[in-house]
């Protein structure tokens, strides 16, 4: 079991963060400053040193996050798992919306029967909770429930439900379980439609809150499975050979105010069903309304009670699909964007945990941030723009020159510091997984170097088009446009030129809007904001050409080498379902799967 620090040891970690993030920030901006002093001090400099020390502290909080997780993980010691016997009953929560019936449900059935292995199935029920809103994929649900149920002789264990009156939305669906049913469960484990977990995961997560009575939530650390594109193969990588290391980092300074992230998560009935109860908040949406990220808010609420919320990264098996193009990112990221900025209403709730208002406020500057970057941007060309020309001699000192003080070394500084912050702590990483043999798993040291390079370069080429995506999404957030919920898309296919064009023309048009004020305001701009402009550009074409099947060495993980059992019994499951076809409960005779049952969202 991964250690966790006291109470004052998380203190101490988190005052020395938070000094080297402002100390960071306030540095970047004094050399900022005296650079831009150089030729007389104006308020546009003001505002873009304040612009600079904003947005360095979020990028070294990020960077220490990197460097605490690094120095814990060379000091872990090897995981144990508990044989303790098990006394409680456990439900498994998948809620759905509107998605494919057929992989969904055979995840289900994989964990059963992985499960079932374990010799603890009587342990363990689970319920799938469907709030889907098209009928003809509800009715598929029917027919593949009733497949699930005679594939596994599952009668009395699996169970399903579905909300005709969606309220709440998935927060609101699992609020309505525990209500109704929650009485007859110890804890819950909550998952998404594309959450796989390992069944001696799942053993080990309910040993774990049975040692620990005041345990309220257990979060695990999903990776990433399935991956084809480049640009989802890129994701899962990073989710895979970084984000253990930043989430170590972010295990060590959370103590017991940790994070729920939805889903792959065990929670204790009791403390959710007495502490977690949401409001809707005053108004309409996209302030009001509904809360959409509500798991963070259910974290708080629960610290806020006194129980310990916790990441344990040391629990592996926890798996997740992710998006497979930049397009259905920024969809997922428009809803994550209008809940974040939604808890701007939640940070002023009464005895809230310090730690639990500063994750609000962390979460709002994630998409704040973006929108500094841009006015960074836009200021750096004012500025350029109207700065007076440099008069070697002014009438006042007759034939004797003055040459103004030469701090380009300063301006060097910055900029090679802000980038530090964004590569230093993935290359440190790298050194580290040679150190610990890690990078055996990622194909050796020269792989996984080579793959974090090219994720470098790419990351920071997606970097402007994603920032385009999460600025428009905060102006949308504040001029009161609802961004609902929409049905997530877990279709493989690749996406076409013509859907990246449509999604991301507007984009171009930014980019080439850049080049054109730069070219006639600063042209001595161009060379340094080539970098954002011409990715901005070409939007649609990266779009495109990263939603393509990438299959090579490159980005390569554990799983990719060995499937995971329970991805092994999930396949399994998958294809002899393909094979034999949905049950009609009338008639039970086999249907052949096709293209409204298998592999498609419905929406």
């Amino acid at each position: 079991m991964a250690a966790h620090y006291s109470r004052a040891t998380t203190r101490k970690f988190r005052f020395v963060a938070a000094s080297i993030s402002i100390m960071s920030g306030a540095i970047a901006a004094f050399l900022l400053l005296q650079f831009s002093a150089a030729d007389g001090l104006r308020l546009i400099d003001l505002v873009l040193s304040f612009l600079v020390f904003l947005t360095t502290i979020w990028l070294c909080w990020g960077a220490v996050l990197g460097m605490v997780g690094l120095v814990r993980s060379l000091a872990a010691k090897p995981v144990s798992f508990s044989d303790e016997p098990i006394d409680s009953k456990t439900v498994i929560l998948m809620p759905v919306y509107n998605e494919d019936p057929a992989t969904s449900f055979a995840r289900v059935a994989a964990m059963d029967t992985a499960l079932a292995e374990t010799g603890l199935l009587d342990k363990f029920h689970f319920a799938i909770l469907s709030d889907t809103t098209n009928d003809e994929v509800g009715e598929l649900e029917k027919l593949w429930f009733a497949k699930l149920i005679k594939t596994r002789d599952a009668a009395g264990r699996i169970f399903y439900r579905r909300r005709l009156q969606n309220k709440g939305r998935k927060a609101g669906n699992v609020k309505d379980f525990i209500e109704r049913s929650g009485a007859a469960y110890d804890f819950a484990l909550i998952l998404d439609a594309d959450s796989l977990m390992d069944a001696n995961t799942i053993v080990e997560m309910v040993r774990r809150m049975q040692a620990d009575p005041e345990l309220g939530l257990l979060q695990t650390l999903p990776k990433i499975i399935n991956a084809k594109s480049f640009f989802g193969r890129a994701m899962q990588f990073s989710a895979s050979f970084f984000s253990p290391i930043f989430a170590r980092g972010q295990e060590t300074l959370q103590g017991d105010e940790g994070p729920f992230w939805g889903h792959n998560a065990m929670v204790r009935i009791t403390a959710f069903a007495n502490s977690c109860g949401l409001p809707e908040l005053p108004g309409k949406a996209p302030f009001g309304g509904t809360i959409l990220s509500h798991d963070y808010v259910e974290a708080a609420l629960l610290a806020r009670a006194g129980w310990r919320v916790r990441l344990d990264c040391d629990l592996e098996g926890s798996y997740e699909e992710g998006p497979e193009n930049m397009i259905e990112y920024a969809k997922r990221d428009r809803r994550w964007c209008q809940g974040n900025l939604q808890h701007a209403a939640l940070v002023g709730a009464p005895r809230l945990k310090a730690w639990s208002r500063f994750v609000f406020i962390q979460g709002i500057m994630s998409y704040i941030a973006p929108v500094l970057w841009v006015a960074f941007l836009i200021a750096n060309i004012q500025a350029t723009a109207t700065q007076p020309k440099i008069d070697y001699f002014p009438p006042e000192t007759l034939f004797f020159p003055v040459i103004p003080s030469d701090y380009t070394n300063n301006a060097l500084a910055l900029a090679f510091g802000i980038v530090g912050l964004l590569v230093l702590p993935k290359v440190l990483i790298v050194f580290g997984a040679v150190r610990e043999g890690r990078a055996e798993a990622f194909g050796g040291g020269v792989s996984a170097s080579w793959s974090t390079f090219v994720e470098l370069l790419t990351s920071s080429f997606n970097a402007p088009i994603l920032l385009a995506y999460q600025t428009r999404s905060v102006f949308q957030v504040l001029s009161g446009i609802d961004g609902g919920w929409p049905a997530t898309s877990r279709d493989q296919q690749a996406i076409t030129m013509r859907e990246a064009y449509d999604a991301s023309y507007w984009i171009s048009l930014i980019g080439i809007g850049l080049f054109v004020a730069v070219h006639y305001f600063a042209p001595s701009l161009i060379w340094w904001l080539s970098p954002v402009g011409i990715p901005l550009v070409c939007a649609p074409f990266v779009i495109w050409k990263t939603g393509q099947s990438f299959a090579s060495p490159t980005f390569h993980v554990p799983t990719e080498s060995e499937l995971p059992s329970i991805v092994v019994t999930h396949n399994r499951i998958m294809a002899a379902w393909e094979k034999t076809g949905l049950v009609d409960i009338n008639s039970d005779e086999a249907k052949p799967m096709n293209d409204s049952s298998k592999g498609k969202v419905l929406a």
